[in-house]
C-alpha cells in the first residue's frame, strides 16, 4: 500500500514538473521570437520644418450695428392722425413719418399770433406816442413786455406743434410701424425703428492679453454665418476699460461696401488682421500630439542601412493660426516632421515616407 502511494506521488510530480517545464519553455521561445522580430515600417506623411511668413490674427465674435440707427419715439402724446410710411420704406432726412392730432394746438397758435399782432401794434403805437412826448415810459415798458410775452407764446406753441409732427432725423430704411391711425399714444411710445444700412459697424470683444496688438486703423474682416458674405473694414474705436466680469475689451470697427446686405444685430465672425512676421517656424497642427506630459511631435531620423526611424520630441507651441502652429522650442529648421500616421508610431520605430496617407488638411490644401 505504501509502495503504491509512493509510486503515485512520483508519477504526479513528474506530470506536474513536465507541465511547468513545458510552459516555461514555451514562454521562453515566444519571448525569443518577439525579441528577434523586426516590426514592419509604418508609412507616414512628413513635412520639412522651415521658416515661413507668419500671418496671424485675432478671431472674435461680433454683432453688426448701423452707424446711424435709432428707435423712433413719440415726443408728445395724443391721437395718431396719420402714419405716412410703410415697412421697409427708404425715407429721406426730414420726411414726415407720423402726425399726431394737432388741431387744438393749431387753434391756440392762431390765437397766440393774433395776440402777438395786437401786442406789436400796441407797442408801435406807444413808441410813437413816446416820441411825441404823450406816452409815459411805464406805458411803453408794459407794451414791450406784452409783446415779448405774446412772442414767447407763439414760440412755445410752435414747438408743441413740431413735437406733434414726427420727422425722420436722417435718411435710412424704416421698419414695421408700431402704431396705427386712431391710436392714442403717450410720450415715449416707440413707433418704428430707423436704420441707415449704407454705413455699418461691428462691435466685438478681444481678451485683455491681446489689447496691445490692436489699434485704430487696424484692418479687420467680418463674415456672416448665413449667405457666406465677407466684408472688410478697420477699427475705429477701442473701449478704454476692461470688463471686470469677462476680462474682455470692446472694440468697434467700421465695415465697408455692405450694399445693404448686412442688418443691425446680425451675428458676425471677426478676424483682426495683424502684421506679417518673417522667419517663424511653424508646422501643421495635425503633427502635434498632446498628453499630460506636454506637446510633442515625431521627427524622422536616418538610421542604418538606409532605414528611417522616428523620435518623439517634446516641443513648445506658440501661436496657432490657419491650421498651423508656431514651434518656439524643440524643432529645428530642416527636421522632417510627421504630419499623418503618428497614431501607430513609437519612438525608435521604423518608418517609410508616404505622403499619400496625409489628409488634405495636413498638407495645407
Amino acid at each position: 500500500m505504501v509502495k503504491r502511494l509512493i509510486i503515485a506521488i512520483i508519477l504526479l510530480g513528474a506530470i506536474v514538473g513536465g507541465i511547468v517545464w513545458f510552459n516555461m519553455f514555451r514562454a521562453s521561445m515566444i519571448a525569443q521570437y518577439f525579441a528577434t522580430m523586426t516590426p514592419p515600417a509604418q508609412p507616414v506623411a512628413v513635412e520639412e520644418a522651415a521658416p515661413v511668413t507668419w500671418v496671424s490674427g485675432i478671431d472674435a465674435i461680433g454683432t453688426a450695428l448701423s452707424a446711424q440707427g435709432v428707435d423712433l419715439a413719440v415726443q408728445a402724446g395724443g391721437l395718431v392722425r396719420q402714419v405716412q410710411f410703410d415697412a421697409n420704406d427708404a425715407v429721406a432726412e426730414g420726411q414726415t413719418l407720423v402726425q399726431i392730432d394737432e388741431r387744438i394746438e393749431q387753434a391756440d397758435l392762431a390765437a397766440a399770433r393774433a395776440s402777438l399782432e395786437l401786442a406789436e401794434a400796441e407797442l408801435a403805437r406807444n413808441r410813437t406816442l413816446q416820441e411825441r412826448g404823450i406816452s409815459t415810459a411805464t406805458t411803453l415798458e408794459s407794451a414791450e413786455a406784452q409783446q415779448k410775452n405774446a412772442l414767447a407764446q407763439v414760440a412755445r406753441l410752435t414747438a408743441v406743434l413740431e413735437q406733434k409732427e414726427l420727422l425722420a432725423p436722417f435718411a435710412g430704411v424704416i421698419g414695421i410701424p408700431q402704431v396705427e391711425e386712431g391710436q392714442y399714444v403717450t410720450p415715449g411710445t416707440v413707433f418704428a425703428t430707423l436704420q441707415n444700412l449704407d454705413a455699418m459697424r461691428v462691435d466685438f470683444a478681444v481678451p485683455e492679453q491681446q489689447i496691445a496688438r490692436v489699434a485704430p486703423g487696424t484692418s479687420v474682416t467680418a463674415s456672416t454665418e448665413v449667405g457666406d458674405l465677407s466684408f472688410t473694414g478697420q477699427i475705429i474705436a477701442i473701449e478704454p476699460r476692461v470688463d471686470p466680469g469677462s476680462r474682455l475689451v470692446t472694440v468697434r470697427a467700421e465695415i465697408k461696401d455692405t450694399n445693404g446686405a448686412l442688418y443691425p444685430g446680425q451675428f458676425l465672425r471677426v478676424r483682426v488682421e495683424l502684421p506679417a512676421e518673417e522667419g517663424v517656424l511653424a508646422v501643421p497642427q495635425t503633427a502635434i500630439s498632446s498628453n499630460l506630459y506636454g506637446d510633442s511631435v515625431f521627427v524622422v531620423r536616418d538610421g542604418e542601412d538606409d532605414t528611417m526611424t522616428v523620435e518623439q520630441v517634446f516641443v513648445q507651441v506658440g501661436r496657432r493660426s490657419g491650421g498651423r502652429a508656431e514651434i518656439t522650442e524643440g524643432v529645428a529648421a530642416g527636421d522632417r516632421i510627421v504630419t499623418a500616421g503618428q497614431n501607430r508610431l513609437t519612438s525608435g520605430g521604423p518608418v517609410t515616407i508616404d505622403n499619400s496617407v496625409a489628409p488634405a488638411a495636413a498638407l495645407g490644401e
